[in-house]
């Protein structure tokens, strides 16, 4: 049976790991959510993408039976298609929320952060607990984590591997709404489903525009920013939502 799935509905994407009993993310799982957030991303019936791990967990975090057995030599190679699997995720050029039930550990947790939004179900539990294994997080968690949530909160978490509950976790920034378990992903295919239905290449833009812009100088950031808005006065899609916002009103326009 496939470790991890994609179930396109209505624009919206599910990719959803299936390995029970903790969805631990060993090298086949990895090398799936590499290939379907890449197929998510070509897809034109996907507008916009879920990453759900199921009713009772996100992710518990990596296979560590699997890392035991691996040496030094081993890890420099797997590090970097580690890294690359999730960094596929990330850069998947639609809308992205994460559907965070149960545990989101360790790799669970960096999974998660690649994600655009992060709904949370209140017993969720998120953390990086590779230090209490003599690690450090290996698939993006000391760059995306201290990016979304500061340096100092980062080190906290990082350097003490300690656990939090989802009402930390949205007091901190690091999942961005908390609902009752029973309703996250509903949630998130409510979220997904609304920006499913908004202009694909305004909304690619904004991501970029945004995920690039931190990575750089304010006026580079600037100057993506503004070749991006040029570019779309050549779009349908800006002159059918300026052509509805005359002769409608705002905030009724359809796209394609």
């Amino acid at each position: 049976m496939a470790t991890v799935t994609l179930e396109v509905s209505g624009g919206v994407g599910t990719i959803r790991l299936d390995r029970p009993p903790m969805n631990a993310l060993d090298t086949d799982v990895q090398d799936r959510i590499r290939d379907l957030a890449r197929e998510a991303g070509e897809r034109a019936d996907v507008r916009a993408v879920i990453l759900y791990g199921g009713d009772k967990v996100f992710a518990a975090g990596a296979d560590i039976k699997e890392m035991r057995a691996m040496d030094h030599a081993a890890m420099v190679v797997r590090s970097r298609a580690l890294q690359e699997s999730f960094t596929a995720v990330a850069k998947i050029p639609k809308p992205v929320v994460a559907a965070v039930t149960g545990y989101a550990l360790g790799g669970g947790c960096e999974l998660a952060l690649c994600a655009d939004y992060r709904i949370a179900a209140d017993n969720a539990k998120l953390g990086q607990p590779e230090i209490l294994l003599g690690l450090i997080p290996g698939a993006g968690g000391t760059q995306r984590l201290a990016r979304l949530i500061g340096p100092s909160r980062a080190k906290d978490l990082i350097f003490t591997g300690r656990q939090v509950r989802a009402d930390e976790a949205l007091a901190l920034g690091l999942v961005d709404r908390v609902v009752p378990a029973g309703s996250v992903y509903a949630e998130a295919q409510q979220w997904a489903e609304r920006l499913a239905k908004g202009p694909a290449i305004a909304l690619r833009a904004a991501k970029e525009a945004v995920d690039a812009g931190l990575e750089t100088d304010l006026d580079s950031g600037l100057a993506l920013e503004r070749t991006w808005f040029a570019g779309l006065f050549a779009t349908e899609d800006r002159e059918r939502g300026m052509r509805s916002f005359v002769e409608d009103g705002p905030g009724k326009a359809q796209f394609l």
